[in-house]
């Protein structure tokens, strides 16, 4: 009978090397820190030169940050029990991390890439085996292989799709150094191929489904879009090689104040602003070379009466199924042209109309005008189907999503920009209400209620307004949106079309910079310019609540002598671990800020108004807690700190620089006592 350390079997891991694996997982931004600070580097895997294809075919296979599947879990279970390793992973390598499809003997879903065996292990030709990390110099200085979960062995061999492009591993690890016979060898490779079977297979469904939807969309999109060039609520241009206007709404017209016969004797460098021309320029020459399919930027156009107007300008190529292309498509933002359009469309269907009536009255007196006539009226027609070819193009490469619906609220029009974006291919948006697709439920019933009071009034306060909303994904995610939606009347019925920007990028860097702006860089504590936006609400609140405002003066007692040894960024990390023993000795309900280089405050509130003695006790244990040792490099060393405490009593006559002022005062007496002391004002 085998023993309790008998090797056989799958060995279980620990509880507690589990949950130390758990934890260096979490802290391996941290060790990177602390490397970069020890001057150690550690061995990162290269990218593969296929890199951006192969993430987007991950992408595209939607296994990321899906439930767990007995497919792939059979596989880790056997894999464990055949090599009796206590973990078996079947793990898939992100752009920055990588998570795990199914694993055997670990809970964490997902680790950082830059930590990750599998990132070595995917650009070998076949298995790589590591035998002892210990004595390997890529891995000897892991965070996983000097702390627990001390990986030694590790063997794992690509997982592969039908092109040969390797999207992860299946891989076993142990905590011992070991080797593999080459029947256990034969067993993970023969495994590994079960893994890049189910994935080949689920690729091969995935180009299926794609080709399907391809093939039921052409004819769809054709006729949906015939009619949208007239409508479009955005400026749009056919470009000729060398810059002419060959074509353009009068949209665009509006923009740039140009009528249509004057913008065709003009080249789109004519209207260009002088400041902005070379960088159009630049993207145009990328986009004939074939380097991009199709490029955007901001720039400025220049108006026939001198004005300037700044635009969004997105331009394509309009290519034949050849290969050759024959014009550009540039698209301009935020321009509602859709009734000039039908407009212009109805005068030319009139105008038409007028001229076959003229050519029929005028072959009752002379037959070979008929000829005449009927030439002219199809290539009138010639003319119109082209321009409605032309407009199916320019709809399908917008950069915005463009949805149309009826007066009851379902789908009609829904371009490849908003499949990508909402989620819903056109063959499942067509034919279904929109609010049940991108509209929050919280703002579905104020949807409903303007549609109808628009249709019955015809009052409304969102057509033809440039708005910021909230849409929903196909997954139940929201994303903000900047929306332009118009209204137009077809045989008796209301017809209504959007343009949908996706302003998520824009809405982080918004909030990004507030942040940046109202906290400490170093720290991440709140700064000066936050601290007195806090304290009149904390004075405020102390004579609503007749409770007492105590503010904590800190500075530093021999930060400089830190600096001048260590340097300044020791002195830096001095000062973050300062900054998180504050935090620690306080309560959530009170207040650490960072004024400047070793200056910091603690606001306390809600304090009884007898809380002197209390407020003291708070500053001892601060002071304690700083006084502790703090480990620089291979060095600990102590510092201490000088405070001043100003209290605040309710209904005191006393503002918030006052209160500062009367702080930093106190907090100078205590230096001149002698430091690492307090005083109170």
């Amino acid at each position: 009978m085998a023993g309790p350390n008998d090797d056989v079997g799958v060995r279980p891991v620990s509880a507690y090397a589990k949950h130390n694996f758990e934890h260096m997982l979490a802290r391996a931004e941290g060790y990177t820190v602390l490397c970069a600070q020890k001057g150690e580097r550690m061995s990162r895997a290269a990218l593969p030169i296929d890199e951006t294809e192969r993430l987007a075919l991950l992408y595209a296979l939607d296994l990321l940050d899906t439930p767990a599947e007995p497919t792939f879990d059979r596989i880790t279970r056997l894999l464990a029990h055949a090599l009796r390793v206590p973990i078996a992973l079947v793990s898939l390598v992100d752009a920055q991390r990588q998570w795990f499809k199914s694993r055997v003997g670990l809970t964490a879903t997902e680790t950082a890439r830059e930590f990750s065996f599998c990132a070595h292990a995917i650009l070998q030709g076949n298995a790589m085996i590591v035998g002892d990390a210990t004595k390997d110099a890529r891995f000897a200085d892991n965070p996983l292989v000097t702390g627990q979960p001390f990986i030694r062995f590790y063997a794992g061999i690509p997982i592969r799709t039908s092109d040969g492009t390797a999207l992860g591993t299946l891989c076993a690890i142990d905590s011992r150094p070991r080797t593999l016979t080459q029947d256990e060898l034969d067993t993970l490779s023969d495994l590994a191929a079960l893994v890049s079977q189910e994935i080949g297979q689920r690729e091969t469904a995935l180009l299926t489904r794609r080709q399907i939807e391809r093939a039921k969309n052409a004819e769809e999109s054709e006729a949906r879009f015939r009619s949208s060039f007239e409508r479009a609520s955005v400026g749009i241009a056919m470009v000729a090689p060398n810059g002419g206007l060959m074509n353009v709404n009068d949209a665009f017209c509006e923009i740039v104040g140009y009528s249509h016969e004057e913008l065709a004797r003009l080249t789109f460098q004519d209207i260009t602003h002088p400041e902005d021309l070379d960088k159009d320029l630049n993207f145009l020459q990328q986009l004939v070379s074939g380097d991009v399919d199709h490029y955007e930027l901001e720039k400025r156009y220049l108006r026939k009466n001198g004005e300037t107007v700044w635009i969004s300008l997105c331009v394509a190529k309009q290519v034949e199924s050849n290969g050759t292309w024959q014009y550009f498509v540039a698209i301009v933002q935020n321009i509602q042209a859709r009734k000039k359009a039908e407009a212009s469309l109805a005068a030319l269907r009139r105008n038409l109309e007028e001229r076959v009536d003229e050519r029929t009255r005028e072959l009752r007196a002379a037959n070979e005008m008929l000829s005449y006539s009927m030439a002219q009226q199809v290539r009138f027609q010639q003319a119109l189907v082209k321009r409605e070819a032309e407009l199916s193009a320019v709809i399908e490469n917008a950069n915005d999503a463009y949805v149309c619906i009826d007066e009851a609220g379902v789908v009609s029009a829904w371009n490849r920009q908003a499949q990508e974006i909402f989620g819903w291919s056109a063959a499942e948006a067509i034919g279904c209400l929109l609010d049940e697709l991108i509209i929050p439920p919280a703002m579905r019933k104020a949807h409903r209620a303007g549609m109808k009071r628009y249709l019955n009034s015809g009052q409304t306060t969102v057509l033809n307004q440039r708005l910021e909303l909230s849409a929903m994904r196909r997954d139940g995610t929201t994303l903000p949106v900047e929306v332009r939606i118009g209204a137009l009347e077809l045989d008796g019925q209301k017809i209504f079309s959007a343009f949908l920007h996706d302003i998520s990028e824009r809405k982080r860097s918004e909030l990004a910079m507030e942040r940046e702006a109202r906290h400490d860089s170093l720290t991440g504590l709140p700064n000066r310019r936050t601290l007195f936006e806090m304290l009149p609400q904390a004075l405020a609140r102390s004579d609503r609540n007749h409770t007492a405002v105590v503010l904590f003066f800190l500075d530093l007692d021999g930060f400089k002598a830190v600096n001048d040894a260590w340097g300044h960024e020791a002195g830096d990390g001095l000062l973050v671990e300062i900054a998180r023993r504050l935090s620690d000795c306080v309560r959530k309900t009170d207040s650490v800020a960072r004024l400047a280089g070793d200056e910091f405050t603690v606001l306390l509130e809600g304090l009884c108004l007898e809380a002197r003695d209390e407020a003291i006790g708070i500053a001892e244990k601060i002071l304690a807690s700083i006084k502790l040792p703090i480990q620089i490099g291979t060095e600990s060393v102590q510092i201490s700190a000088s405070i001043g405490i100003a209290f605040r009593l309710p209904g005191t006559v006393m503002s918030p620089d006052q209160l500062v002022k009367v702080a930093d005062t106190a907090m100078y007496e205590a230096k001149r006592a002698g430091k690492s002391t307090i005083c109170v004002q």
